[in-house]
């Protein structure tokens, strides 16, 4: 057997792995896209994302810190978070705030994603989130270890920025819709940024659910403080009785539990790119299905899913056999 068919054979296992692990993600995407259109709805609602952000935080902190004290490996977590952070070459102070990228992003959905309609709001999210899917895996700074800058990749990321113009061209001359579409795209740039930190954190811990409840104690305790700024400033918000609008936090669960444990196996850009699949999806059935405003969906949006779904697809291609060295230069 010629040792290009070795190789062949050995890489089997790790592409039949991979895309379980994107499939994962795609699952974790229909999530995320229901969480925004819930926790979109609870911060009109309220009249106020910051608290429906901490609100989704606090209850999913509090499912998974009792968790934490139910499984003795995730009760190991807090000795193996104080010995790596003080061992030489262990983990830095710095790659435990992942969860204040996930309390922005909460924030930005109670803040945009039912003004924006959750399809353009996950299209924006899109641009940031593939683009920083790349800088991350270039710079290794998740478990995966550094992932090169392909031709491929680095044009499919393009792709998707081009995409998320094309959706919201028919709000351009909305200055508030304009506007609002940066909050989720700075929430997509952190997700990556999150996801790597976090699969580090769960590697260094070696526990999911320690590392998804540290995630979310840190995201609420950023939301906390900036609730309590503004309810000096405005007082406390009207709270609505309905209890689906609080189980936003529940969702985020699993997207949050779902990146820990898959992005060793994907590495940031493949998790990203499985997420969006699934996070399209998701949303073009939330507005078919849930509108949040009469007005319906327009084409460019459609237009923009579609060519960010190419996007995604592209990419995601591998290298073609005899062209794996040829990669952008550092």
């Amino acid at each position: 057997m010629t040792v290009s068919a070795l190789r062949h054979q050995e890489d089997r296992p790790k592409t039949r792995e991979r895309m379980l692990g994107m499939a994962g993600a795609a699952g974790i995407g229909v999530l995320l896209a229901i969480q925004a259109r819930i926790n979109g709805a609870l911060g009109v609602r309220m009249d106020d994302g910051i608290a429906a952000g901490l609100i989704s935080f606090f209850g999913g902190f509090v499912v998974l810190l009792a968790a934490t004290f139910a499984f003795p490996q995730a009760r190991r977590g807090w000795r193996n978070l104080r010995t790596e952070l003080r061992r030489p070459g262990g983990l830095r102070p710095w790659q435990c705030l992942g969860g204040v990228c996930g309390g922005y992003l909460v924030f930005t959905q109670g803040m945009a994603a039912a003004a924006l309609g959750v399809a353009m709001f996950t299209v924006a999210v899109v641009a940031g989130q593939v683009s920083s899917g790349l800088v991350v895996d270039r710079l290794g700074l998740g478990p995966a270890g550094p992932q090169h800058v392909t031709p491929t990749r680095l044009f499919g990321a393009g792709l998707a920025v081009v995409a998320v113009v094309i959706a919201v061209s028919a709000n351009m001359g909305s200055g508030e819709a304009s506007w609002l579409v940066l909050l989720p795209a700075l929430a997509g740039i952190g997700l990556g940024w999150q996801a790597a930190v976090n699969g580090r954190m769960k590697q260094a811990v070696d526990s999911a659910v320690f590392a998804a409840m540290f995630n979310f104690g840190i995201g609420m305790t950023a939301l906390a403080a900036a609730f309590a700024v503004e309810v000096a400033l405005r007082g406390l918000p009207h709270f609505p009785a309905e209890p689906w609008l609080y189980t936003g936090g529940f969702l985020g669960i699993f997207v949050i539990g779902g990146t820990v444990a898959l992005v060793r196996v994907t590495g940031v850009l493949v998790l990203s790119l499985g997420m969006i699949a699934g996070q399209l999806v998701g949303a073009l059935l939330v507005d078919v299905f849930a509108p949040a405003a009469e007005t319906g969906i327009p084409a460019s949006t459609v237009l923009g899913v579609l060519l960010t779904l190419v996007a995604v697809g592209v990419a995601a291609l591998p290298d073609r056999p005899g062209r794996a060295g040829r990669r952008l230069p550092r």
